[in-house]
């Protein structure tokens, strides 16, 4: 049923959506996740492109609009505007750049697919920089400067981003247990967290069954939780205490890990200045000692 008074700001859209997105329709629950992982793009692209985008037809983007109380989509698209407005400023005309530099770029050949990845890697790590709130930096930062463990989980493609924090954060002295799905157990190891440990978790769709579940329990017991993943009605979401969402864009055969891997270094290097009382210069210590 329609909501009779729709919403008037940015902040209330992104709350009524997540209220309501466990009873929506499945089409409709796809529509809201690329709306929270993608609002800048909502904001300068028409309904038919971000339609395209979704391999969704755009009436139903309609519908979803009219669903929410608006007459159409273009009353719901003011709100992601007028937050683009303030947000990020620039963002649409780096991303007219970006479209023509993508549209020019006609190279099939090896070197043409890594500059293609560049260009839209380097989208996708400006889209970071704007969109990553420091407090939750600075908190996350925080909590792993204070665990007396931290625990670590991700699976199958987030699984180098989990391999790149155990290995910095123990060569930075901290305290690490990798949840490897290896022999089984990690659900098992992730029942010994404790109030005094921090759990890290990286999990991206779809969403490794494992993941969710460590993230569940721990949630449930009253762990800290950092988690990375890609959208704010991601399921790890509603047991973190901090939440990167780092929006993802299918333009090849694997999605990119430029922006989480970022983010990471940029956590641990945070560790880094706290754990050695030096903001200025932080250092990662190397296994060769050089």
């Amino acid at each position: 049923m329609p909501t009779s008074h729709p919403p008037q700001d940015y902040e209330e859209l992104i709350r009524i959506i997540h209220d309501r997105h466990d009873q929506m329709s499945k089409t409709y629950q796809r529509i809201a996740v690329y709306l929270t992982q993608n609002p800048n793009e909502v904001a300068v692209h028409s309904v038919n492109a971000i339609a395209e985008r979704c391999g969704i037809h755009a009436s139903s983007f309609v519908r979803f609009a009219q669903s929410l109380g608006y007459k159409g989509f273009k009353e719901l698209q003011a709100l992601f505007q007028k937050r683009l407005a303030t947000a990020a400023p620039g963002f649409e005309a780096r991303v007219k750049a970006l479209e023509s530099e993508l549209t020019q770029a006609d190279d099939r050949t090896e070197i043409g697919f890594l500059r293609d990845l560049v260009v839209r890697d380097v989208a996708s790590l400006q889209q970071l920089l704007d969109e990553v709130n420091p407090d939750d930096l600075a908190v996350a930062a925080d909590l792993l400067d204070r665990a007396d463990i931290i625990y670590l989980i991700g699976q199958l493609r987030s699984s180098p981003v989990v391999e790149l924090l155990r290995y910095v954060l123990t060569m930075l002295g901290k305290r690490c247990v990798l949840l490897d799905p290896g022999g089984g157990l990690a659900t098992h190891i992730g029942r010994t967290i404790r109030k005094t440990d921090v759990l890290l978790a990286v999990s991206f769709r779809f969403y490794a069954n494992e993941v969710v579940n460590v993230v569940e329990e721990a949630g449930q017991k009253g762990i800290d939780i950092i988690a990375i993943s890609d959208s704010t009605l991601s399921p790890l979401a509603r047991w973190a205490r901090v939440l990167f969402p780092v929006p993802e864009h299918d333009y090849t055969f694997s999605r990119s890990l430029a922006a989480p891997m970022c983010l990471a270094q940029a956590l641990v290097v945070a560790v880094a200045a706290r754990v050695q009382h030096n903001d200025e210069d932080p250092r990662i210590p190397t296994v060769t000692g050089t």
